[in-house]
Order: structure tokens, then sequence, then C-alpha cells
């Protein structure tokens, strides 16, 4: 079993609705990108990357950052409830310091 495998089966079980849209994470060696996405429209609601910005520390910390700035970003849009889209991570370590980092800043899922 390979990550595109396990990534497909973890989506597989997810949708994101206009209602409740999909904050999808993908965690590279350097950078962190978290998205919210509507499935139904095909759309980027809201975007948080390490890509291009000045964020100091772990990744553990960059995760948090992020996940503190895409609640935001998600509060601007009048979001509340996201399903957590984790793709072939496991939920531990930089992945979960960015879910609790959201869940903190008042994101539901």
């Amino acid at each position: 079993m390979n990550k595109a495998d396990r990534a497909k089966r973890t989506r597989a079980k997810i949708h994101g609705t206009a209602e409740q849209p999909r904050l999808t994470v993908f965690i590279s060696n350097r950078h962190l990108v978290a998205q919210i996405v509507n499935d139904d429209k095909g759309v980027t609601i809201a975007y948080a990357t390490t890509v291009g910005s000045d964020l100091k520390g772990t990744m553990k910390e960059k995760a948090a950052a992020i996940g503190t700035e895409i609640a935001k970003k998600a509060k601007a849009a009048k979001i509340k409830k996201v399903v957590f889209d984790r793709g072939s991570k496991l939920y531990a370590g930089r992945m979960s310091a960015l879910a609790d980092a959201a869940r903190k800043e008042g994101l539901e899922f």
C-alpha cells in the first residue's frame, strides 16, 4: 500500500459541501498547505501556506501557525464547521498541531 492508496481511501469517505466544506492539509518536509474546499462547486474558499512566508521555528510551530491562520480565514468566510482531510498522513505530530490550533481558534470538525 502506498501513500496514494491511503489518500484515496481517506478521501472516499470525505466530501465537502457548502455547509461543511473540506479542510485538506498537505505537509512536505519543508512546507505546509491548508485549504478549505467546497467539493460540490470545486472551489477553494480559503488557503494558508508556509511557502513564501517568514514563519520561523519548528515544523510543529509552523503547523500551529497555519492552523490558526486557516481558522481565521474560515471565520472571515463565515465557515464554522469543516470535514478534516488528512490525506495520506497519520493524525500525529504536525497534523495534530495544525488541527488543535484550528480548533482552538473556533473551527469545528
